[in-house]
């Protein structure tokens, strides 16, 4: 009985293992210099065979990585591309062969498929075919950030993930680097800090409702600092988190960071950050009208929220900070 019991156990473990927000495995295999060194490569080529610029084309992948991490219905791409395109949309509707390759074919039934590496087939497995496929797409538009926009609005119909995008795209170019995945922990090592998983608990001002992030209590003006690359989407007041910032990273993950008591000079929505990099200040605000200061100690409310291209949903971002923690402490240590 006691077998049965752990068999099943283990069987509901691994189950859910797929839906986790990122193993070790996944997360060594996304931070693989190889990896990035090819895709940029596979970008660069397609740039010039389509003059799409290559930041474009990273910033639709890189969104499109994020989808797959989120949505249990789309599998991992096999390769170093993940834009996605449902097989009868790649080889046509009416296409009796839903597994065609041919582009002859495939353009008579209307599909978008295309050959991108002249090989003869437009294989929806294939990389160069994949990405080659969606330059074509937005070169159609135009080369203009505003002809990306529209083209992406065409290709999403949800204005989220035209902004998402081209946020990334922004990151992309400020840059001009794939390897922009790395994380720092979200206050200085030398400042007292103090914090547990508060992820779920309950909270009453403002209507009942469950506590979306992680506290960390410290002084006020304890700098904060950014976990990690990306672009300021929100910045402002906001009823219960007073002065809050919301940066979006590569993952497509928004970063929040609420109850500040001020931000870093020169920060706004649109500026570009990296990781480790100050954007405000520990403070008590919020729970009132703007400027409202001191209904509780001074802390940094951190969340962390998925997006899958519908919608957006928190997650516990606990066990990130402890990881992040753990990483900037073995830093130190092997500094010194």
């Amino acid at each position: 009985m006691r077998h049965r019991v752990w068999l099943c156990f283990l069987i509901v473990l691994l189950s859910f293992s797929s839906f986790w927000p990122d193993t070790a495995a996944s997360a060594q295999k996304q931070t693989d210099p190889n990896l990035y060194s090819e895709r940029l490569a596979l970008y660069k080529k397609m740039e010039v065979l389509t003059s799409v610029p290559w930041h474009y084309l990273a910033a639709v992948d890189s969104y499109e990585r994020g989808l797959r991490k989120a949505l249990r219905d789309r599998e991992q791409a096999k390769g170093l591309v993940s834009i996605y395109y449902p097989k009868e949309e790649w080889v046509g509707a009416l296409n009796p062969n839903i597994n065609d390759n041919d582009p002859t074919t495939i353009s008579l039934f209307e599909g978008i498929g295309l050959d991108g590496n002249g090989d003869g087939k437009a294989n929806i497995e294939d990389d160069e075919d994949v990405l080659y496929t969606f330059a074509r797409y937005l070169e159609s538009h135009g080369y203009s950030d505003e002809d990306f926009r529209i083209a992406l609005w065409h290709f999403y119909q949800r204005e989220q993930s035209v902004n998402i995008v081209s946020g990334h795209a922004k990151v992309y170019e400020t840059f001009q680097t794939l390897d922009l995945h790395q994380h720092a922990f979200v206050m200085p090592l030398h400042h007292n800090y103090s914090y547990r998983s508060t992820w779920g608990d309950k909270r009453g001002w403002g209507g009942r409702r469950i506590h979306e992030g992680t506290d960390i209590f410290a002084n006020y003006n304890v700098p904060i600092q950014s976990s990690s690359y990306g672009i300021v989407e929100t910045i402002g007041w906001n009823p219960y988190g007073g002065w809050r910032v919301g940066i979006r990273d590569l993952d497509n993950i928004y970063h929040y960071y609420a109850h500040l008591n001020g931000y870093e000079k020169g920060l706004e929505k649109g500026s570009i950050v990296k990781a480790g990099q100050v954007i405000g200040y520990c403070g008590s605000s919020g729970y009132g009208k703007p400027g409202t200061q001191g209904k509780f100690p001074p802390h940094l409310h951190y969340g962390m929220y998925r997006d899958n291209g519908i919608t957006e949903w928190s997650f516990d971002p606990f066990p990130s900070l402890k990881q992040w923690e753990r990483a900037a402490k073995n830093a130190k240590k092997n500094s010194s």
